[in-house]
């Protein structure tokens, strides 16, 4: 009730709150946590491990799985996406570096031309490098 004798009703809280984030674990920290549940001798001191860190049995769980896979190579989070073939990048690179070299060769044969016609302007002779100009 308010100082005037009539009942307040409280509105909700109009902020939005922030929408929850994933956490990511490192691997080194899983580690460590791995090791101190291990080093627990009763359920109960695991337990009081994960309420401190803020962590789910599921974690343990998981990382443990993780961690039967590969010391640190199956605790390190994985890459999410589609997978880069290396053979398909290996091409799409060739074909890139063929393009270029196509065009670059473009613009060699385009500056020889005009040199050709800027000596017959001139009356300077040339001389045949390749085989096929001297028929």
């Amino acid at each position: 009730m308010s100082h005037t004798g009539t009942p307040t009703t409280t509105l909700p809280d109009p902020e939005v709150r922030p929408k929850a984030k994933h956490r990511h674990f490192t691997a080194e920290y899983k580690k460590r946590i791995l090791d101190e549940a291990d080093a627990c001798a009763t359920s109960t001191q695991r337990g009081a491990l994960v309420r401190r860190e803020g962590l789910y049995s599921s974690h343990l769980h998981k990382w443990r799985q993780q961690r039967a896979q590969g010391i640190l190579d199956g605790l390190a989070p994985k890459k999410r996406g589609v997978k880069s073939d290396p053979l398909a990048l290996e091409n799409a690179r060739l074909r890139r570096e063929n393009q270029r070299l196509e065009q670059q060769l473009a613009r060699a044969e385009m500056i020889i031309e005009v040199q050709k016609k800027i000596s017959l302007l001139l009356g300077v002779p040339t001389e045949p490098s390749l085989p096929s100009e001297l028929k």
